[in-house]
């Protein structure tokens, strides 16, 4: 019996038990429904999650001040009043063959107004180096310069759903708002962003000069700062430039050898990091769910096949009473398990494919079907087939034909 023979009595075997076979498929048609599914989500959430750390910034590096706690309570990074403008401005003029750029921040929150109009918003007092750092663009108008950073001017730049609520139709530069009972003067309109991986409207923000909301927002004689924004020029040079920032700041605020720092730095790859190791292990996690829905559907096929191999002792019989081999029947049985597990693959690849793209519409998820990992799990599904039908058919083909002929 040639190849083409084998095949037309194993398609006609399979479609005599069309219910059974069907049956037979599914646990196959679910585990690679769920691989590519779960593959297809990590792996677009992952993509997302490190376009959106991205775009918070170039070559970014965040300083913090010291945890400032009430009893046992953390107040969390930013609280504690151990960083001033002026170690910006140190780092600045002492790095720049590691840092080309550098932002204190300041935050506060305050209701704004204009006419009759009112939104409660996030205010961030920065520098010119911000839209550089923080990779932020200016749609209409323009960003505030150096000079008006250092004469502590009432100016700002608001974000687009800002711009939306106060004042719709109209164009905002130019117009005067009023923070805190203080009038600023909008002199331009930043690039959306959108929300963050948190869910945070990013566009939802005032930047104005730090010395400006340290004066006139937040009524400080101090010039303590919640952060600073550095850009390096390079990536490469991040443990470097750590070491150095964090010898100026000791420096700086006159810290003996023996004592902790009271300043933390993060940065864009420790987020990262920290984000690709989380959606890595729920892959693995729930890749393993499904793989167990495909050992499954293997120990189902292997299940049937033995229970085919006993329906059909007497054919089996015969068939090597007429001349067939041991490796034909060895075929035939093998043959049937593949393509039972080869159409599941098939309708499981359609399936979770289909799936992934209707959640990602449904939950608003990104998805992201990556070619190479579907081919691979609709060849996997052809092994698993071989693999459980295996036994099924080695077993049909050591039977003897006398006693298969004599089988009631």
């Amino acid at each position: 019996m040639n190849f083409g023979m084998i095949f037309k009595v194993a398609v006609r075997a399979i479609a005599r038990n069309k219910t059974r076979s069907v049956l037979t498929c599914i646990g196959i048609i679910v585990g690679i429904a769920a691989v590519i599914a779960v593959m297809a989500i990590g792996q677009g959430a992952q993509t997302m999650m490190v376009r959106e750390i991205s775009s918070m910034g170039n070559n970014l590096m965040m300083v913090f001040p010291e945890r400032r706690n009430s009893g046992p309570v953390s107040g969390g990074m930013g609280q504690g009043q151990t960083m001033t403008a002026g170690d910006a401005e140190a780092i600045r003029r002492e790095l720049p063959h590691l840092i080309k750029g550098v932002s204190p921040q300041v935050r506060t929150t305050a209701q704004v107004m204009y006419a009759a109009k009112n939104w409660n918003v996030s205010i961030q007092g920065v520098s010119q180096d911000i839209t550089m750092i923080g990779n932020w663009t200016v749609s209409d108008g323009r960003f505030f310069n150096e000079d008006e950073v250092r004469l502590c001017s009432r100016i700002c730049v608001v974000g687009t759903t800002v711009k939306r609520n106060l004042f719709q139709d109209e164009d905002p530069v130019g117009k005067t708002i009023r923070i805190k009972n203080m009038t600023f003067k909008v002199v331009g309109v930043l690039g959306s962003k959108g929300a963050n991986n948190w869910g945070q409207d990013q566009d939802d923000v005032i930047m104005a000069p730090y010395t400006s909301v340290q004066r006139y927002l937040q009524r400080s004689k101090f010039s303590n700062i919640n952060m600073m924004n550095l850009s390096l020029v390079s990536m490469d040079d991040l443990e470097e430039a750590k070491r150095e920032v964090a010898a100026i700041l000791r420096q700086r605020h006159h810290l003996a050898d023996y004592q902790d720092n009271d300043f933390e730095t993060r940065d864009t790859t420790e987020i990262m990091n920290t984000i690709g190791s989380v959606t890595g292990l729920m892959t693995v996690l729930l890749t393993a769910v499904a793989a167990i829905s495909l050992l499954v559907g293997g120990i189902g096929i292997m299940n049937i096949m033995l229970v085919s191999v006993t329906e059909r002792i007497k054919e089996i019989g015969l068939r090597m009473a007429i001349g067939a081999t041991p490796a034909n029947i060895l075929s035939q049985f093998l043959l049937e398990a593949v393509v039972l597990s080869t159409v599941g693959g098939a309708f499981g690849v359609a399936l979770g494919i289909g799936g992934a793209e209707f959640i990602g519409w449904w939950k608003g998820w990104p998805i992201l079907i990556q070619v190479p990992s579907t081919i691979a799990a609709f060849f996997f599904s052809s092994f698993v087939g071989m693999f459980f039908g295996f036994y099924p058919a080695y077993k049909a083909s050591r039977q003897n034909p006398i006693d298969c002929l004599r089988y009631e």
